[in-house]
């Protein structure tokens, strides 16, 4: 599996992350901080995450991914716009109720224009451990059938382990 890469294009409001190889919890501080960027506009148009290179997601990111499209649905009142083509990434979409929050297409993407890679943060030991536990607690908030799969998880974190 080759490594895992966040790049980024952001034009008047339209914003594209474009994942590529083993996406991992490493890379959740770089993609939150861009995410604030997002979060902190005025004008959303669009927000689209593109997959189609993206060989693994790891359930810190996929946490991560559903508080982009649970912000962006109650904030600027639009889905996120996925591409993905790799059935096992589609079906934990599917399995963890993504369907909800993202608008999710097979087919390729139309080029937007440059993208380049977002400079890559590496939080402290604390903030990792509380960005990993918000990502797991919003998983569960998209579908309580997650529960099953994060409580022990999130019990660890909130003790400090």
């Amino acid at each position: 599996m080759s490594a895992g890469k966040i790049l980024v294009y952001d034009e008047s409001g339209n914003y594209l992350l474009k994942l590529t190889g083993d996406v991992r919890v490493t890379l959740c501080g770089t993609l939150n901080r861009h995410m604030d960027t997002i979060f902190g506009s005025k004008a959303v148009n669009g927000v689209v995450v593109d997959m189609l290179e993206a060989e693994c997601l790891d359930s810190t990111t996929l946490g991560v991914l559903a508080k982009l499209g649970l912000h962006c649905q109650r904030e600027y009142g639009i889905n996120v716009q996925v591409f993905c083509h790799h059935p096992s990434i589609l079906r934990t979409l599917d399995c963890m109720g993504f369907e909800d929050i993202f608008d999710i297409h097979q087919d390729l993407l139309a080029p937007c224009g440059t993208v380049s890679d977002l400079a890559t943060v590496t939080p402290e030991v604390d903030e990792t451990r509380r960005q990993v536990l918000e990502a797991h607690k919003t998983l569960i908030q998209l579908s309580p059938k997650n529960s099953d799969q994060f409580t022990d998880l999130i019990q660890a974190l909130e003790s400090g382990c």
